[in-house]
């Protein structure tokens, strides 16, 4: 009996040591996989805190531990009101992940916790000041709304809108004809884009063509491919995600984009690094990496840190009339332009009018003309699915647009988790649509798109009008 007792003694000292071991090695050097999914907790809060004005802990429970990864349902969270900053930690010891708010900039992911260097890397930049829309002048000049009561009707329909719906809006003809909110959110709250935030940068790339500071041809982009065959990538490659640079999108694991969003401090320097895996121009590849390469891009024909980091506001938010919208840098004050943009539904809608009207507002070419038409024009490396400037030339899923009873010329941007806006020029439509629906759960947008094309036409009918 004493020997089972000696034995089991040791076998319990055995396991305590490796427990001890274990914690301390993850304390250390925790997985990457644990460090993804603290850095992205931690940069979810933040936004949506210091942007949306949220509630901490419903953000974590409701955005980041309802439909993620287990792991993330053991996070927990300390967030600083007073110095604007997150920390989050599995089982709140492991593995921190930070994120720092920036006056005008929303939140940037901290990996290494350096939240001072990432203050400063946008500090003391002057921004326009974009008043906010008087609530009694029509949108987009101000905010207020005449609902269409036909099409006000069909976002009630929660099979169209879908599960985790945060907002609804449709533009028709240059105004807003119906729009629906999800349960705590409103025509107030900014909602992140994610990868629609691709078009809006693609946007500033053509504001810098349209003066001609940029152009499609251009090579040559970078110091760091100088001598190699990246030297030869193309703007335009960039642009219609044909560059041949490897870059793995999947999302779940540690992947290049995982890596990159929420383990990489310069966010820039990462993608840079990645080697060629196809000739430029023969593959297609959807890159979030390409996105942050097209702000550092744009940032560097602008002259200096200040007139970067104010172009957003300076040459497409304040003409557009954008006051909510924000755009989010890395730690080093490059712009993530693949992946963080938030805005109201009121403000997507805006950029949207911008794209229906052919880059035009107001009487002003903002966009370069043909660069709207080329956003709709599929490549030929995609298969016919994406276009030619950070678009896509079929909504989201395996079927085609024209399977749903959709006109060709639509085009889509989209993001991650169900954000979507569908743009139907020749119609003066607009519809966008944004939540928190992660693709398992199937829904597509395409259906309540045609039922309001379906009603606007007739209405349109029972007027004594054709439909257009």
């Amino acid at each position: 009996m004493r020997r089972f007792y000696r034995l089991a003694a040791w076998v319990l000292s055995l396991l305590v040591l490796i427990v001890v071991v274990g914690a301390s090695w993850i304390i250390v050097s925790p997985p990457a996989l644990l460090s993804v999914g603290s850095g992205y907790a931690a940069k979810i809060v933040c936004s949506n805190v210091f942007i949306a004005g949220r509630n901490a802990d419903a953000v974590l429970a409701e955005d980041v531990q309802a439909l993620g990864h287990p792991l993330l349902k053991l996070m927990r969270q300390d967030v600083d009101m007073t110095e604007k900053t997150v920390t989050t930690r599995l089982l709140g010891l492991f593995a921190p992940g930070h994120a720092a708010w920036h006056d005008g900039f929303g939140c940037s992911s901290v990996p290494d916790g350096d939240f001072r260097a990432a203050q400063q890397a946008v500090s003391d930049v002057p921004l326009p000041e974009i008043p906010a829309g008087d609530a009694s002048l029509a949108w987009p000049d101000g905010e207020a709304v005449t609902p269409d009561a036909a099409v006000a009707a069909l976002l009630a329909d929660p099979t169209l809108t879908g599960p985790g719906m945060r907002a609804v809006v449709v533009v028709k003809d240059g105004r807003i004809v119906a729009e629906t909110y999800g349960a705590g959110f409103s025509a107030a709250t900014p909602l992140l884009g994610w990868s629609m935030t691709k078009s809006v940068n693609a946007a500033l790339v053509g504001r810098l063509m349209q003066v001609g500071a940029l152009s499609p041809a251009m090579n040559n982009l970078f110091p760091e491919w100088r001598g190699d065959a990246r030297a030869s990538i193309t703007l335009a490659q960039l642009l219609a995600m044909e560059s041949g640079l490897a870059f793995n999108e999947s999302y779940g694991s540690v992947a290049d984009v995982t890596r990159m969003l929420f383990l990489e401090p310069d966010m820039t320097r990462f993608v840079l690094s990645l080697p060629l895996e196809a000739n430029p121009g023969e593959k297609f590849n959807y890159s979030s990496g390409t996105g942050v390469l097209l702000s550092r891009i744009w940032m560097g024909a602008l002259g200096g840190r200040a007139q970067a980091l104010s172009f957003p506001s300076r040459a497409l938010f304040s003409p557009l009339g954008m006051a909510s919208a924000v755009m989010e840098p890395d730690e080093t004050g490059i712009f993530v332009g693949s992946s963080y943009m938030y805005a109201t539904a009121r403000d997507w809608a805006r950029f949207s009018l911008l794209l229906l009207n052919d880059g035009i507002w107001k009487g002003n070419r903002l966009l370069p003309a043909g660069f709207v038409t080329a956003m709709a024009t599929p490549t030929t490396a995609s298969g016919g699915a994406y276009g030619q400037m950070q678009t896509w030339t079929n909504g989201p899923g395996d079927k085609k647009d024209a399977d749903y009873g959709l006109p060709e010329e639509a085009f889509w941007m989209q993001g991650h988790d169900g954000q979507t806006v569908a743009i139907l020029p020749s119609r003066g439509l607009a519809v966008i649509r944004l939540g928190l629906t992660p693709s398992k759960l199937g829904y597509r947008p395409q259906p309540m798109v045609k039922r309001i094309l379906d009603v606007l036409d007739a209405s349109k009918l029972s007027a004594g009008q054709a439909p257009t």
